[in-house]
Parts: structure tokens; sequence; C-alpha cells
């Protein structure tokens, strides 16, 4: 079969020939029909993510849309390696399979599944949210924040709070929800005071898609600003400006701040399929946008290293 190949550490993967997978106890075996581009996805290939395993080839992709041998459209999960989803077919621990509504297609669903299940679950299961409360999204206009926006409109959010850089996406946010929001194109101090101000009038939840010096600025306003009886939870979800900040230890003593990841390890299989499942159950009837580009997946080579955070690139086998 025709799969998209990483050879060796650091290597983009090639469109080449791949064994198909033989059938094993416990598993199914998909004929994939969308797979979509992320920066979990790239980074995993490329054996810097916290997941990977490090053994070569292996066919790249965590997660698609198909069809099991019985017909039936699922969304999967985690195949099992070294067969990705990136490819004609896959091998898949059947509990990672969930059956798609009729009311989403394919490639909308393989679009929606990582960025939904994220934001979804961070809330639900890390921030263990409630309805009512006020969240900030840091880093809003890519698609996983944007998508963050609404799921926590949907969820029912009091108030919601997007921070970005580009000023017409940013501004775009309100039409999907967001009440306040903030450029981060703006000197250290400026985003200071306007992060304080926030604080002051009640955040009980940060969705951080950013870490670096947005991230670290947010909870040092936190810090200075919080009441003592207005925790605040802040979940950390992706790292696109920096991997690591200098945080200062005081930071997390001097004000009732929780500081949590959601990803793959700090949730269990279980509740990330069952987040991905909530997330397919609702997309249709609350017309939640997300800008998608289709691809042949033997353009994989070429639409790899895509970097935008404007829309999702779906492989098509």
């Amino acid at each position: 079969m025709k799969a998209a190949v990483v050879r060796g550490a650091g290597e983009g993967p090639v469109y080449v020939d791949f064994d198909r997978p033989a059938p094993l106890a416990g598993h199914r075996i998909v004929d994939v029909t969308a797979s979509a581009l992320s920066h979990v996805t790239r980074s995993k290939a490329a054996g810097s993510h916290y997941s990977s395993k490090g053994a070569f080839p292996f066919v790249a992709g965590l997660d698609g849309t198909g069809r099991q041998e019985d017909g039936r459209r699922v969304y999967f999960f985690l195949p099992h390696a070294p067969f990705g989803s990136m490819a004609e077919q896959c091998r898949v621990p059947e509990a990672n399979c969930v059956a798609l509504p009729d009311a989403i297609d394919d490639v909308t669903a393989a679009a929606l599944a990582i960025p939904g299940m994220s934001s979804w679950a961070a809330l639900v299961e890390r921030a263990r949210f409630v309805a009512g409360e006020t969240v900030l999204v840091n880093g809003a206009t890519g698609t996983s924040g944007r998508l963050a926006v609404q799921i926590a409109k949907h969820l029912g959010a009091a108030k919601i709070v997007a921070t970005g850089r580009n000023a017409t996406a940013l501004a775009s946010l309100e039409q999907v929800g967001a009440d306040v929001t903030i450029s981060l194109d703006q000197d250290a101090d400026a985003l200071s005071r306007a992060f304080e101000a926030q604080f002051r009038d009640k955040v009980d939840v940060v969705l951080d898609y950013l870490w670096g010096a947005s991230a670290l600025s947010l909870l040092v306003a936190a810090a200075r600003t919080l009441a003592d009886d207005r925790p605040l939870r802040f979940v950390q979800i992706g790292a696109i400006s920096g991997a690591e900040v200098p945080l200062p230890a005081a930071v997390l003593r001097a004000a009732p701040i929780s500081l949590l990841g959601s990803g793959i390890g700090s949730i269990a299989p279980a509740q990330i399929l069952h987040a991905m499942q909530q997330v397919f159950d609702v997309a249709a009837s609350a017309h939640w946008q997300i800008a998608t580009e289709t691809r042949p997946l033997a353009e994989v080579g070429e639409h790899w290293g895509n970097h935008s955070s404007r829309h999702r690139t779906v492989f098509i086998p």
C-alpha cells in the first residue's frame, strides 16, 4: 500500500510503498479516508514529541477517519505502530475507534478531532469547568484556539477573553463567541496591564496554546492580581511560542493558581476518546467553524512543512 513513511529521526515522510497491516487480535483494520496534519503529528514524526518512541521506519499520523471491515465509519486514534494514519490502511486497537455521526463528514471530523478534543478535554477533564465561569484562551487566532472559543461558548462560559497577534483574526473571534480580545502585539508593560485588568474582573480558567512569553506574562499578572478567593486553573495545551519559560517560584505561592497540563499522557486514552465523541456529537448542530485544506496524500512531502495556524491540512489517501 502507499503511505507517508518516516525513515529516520529528523526526516520528513516520503510517499512510498509500505506493508499492509496484518490482522491482530483486539484490533481493527481501517481503510483510511482522511488524516489531518497537526503539530503533534509533525513533532512525533520528527522524534521530538515527549510521546515519541524512536523506532523507524513508521507511517506518520496519529489519528484519522475511515471505515472498518464491516463498513462502519469511524474516527480512530493512536494506531498500532508502525502503522500510522497517513496510509491507505492502518491497524487500530478496537478501544481507540469511535463511531462517526452521519451528520459529520470524514474530512471535517479529521480536521476537528485533535483541536476539538484538546480544548474540550482541557476544560472538562482537566479544569473541571463549570458553566458560568470565565475562560481566557491564550493563542485564540489559530485553528485550535478559535475552536476553543467556540467550545467554551457551547459549554456555557459566561465570558470569554481571547488573545492573539493577527489583528484581523482576533477581531473575527467576536463573531464566534469572544467577549474581549487582547492583542499580544504590544509592549510587555501594556500587555501586563491588559491581563491584570481581566484577572481583577475575574478569570477562572486559562487555556494556553502558546506557552513562552505570553504565558509567563499571564501567570505573573495573575499572581499580582488574583484575590485569595478567586482560584485560577491554568491549563497548558500547546507550546507554539516556546517550550520553556523562566517562571519564578513565587508566582505559584503568591496566588491560588493551579498549573495543569492537558495532552497525551495527562489524560487517559479512554477520556480522550470520550472527549472526541462529545465533540463529534455536537459539531454539526453547533456549526463550529474550522478552516480546512484538503490535499492528496501523494503530496505529503510538499505540504508537510506547512506551519499555517489559519487552517488544517487534511490528507486523502
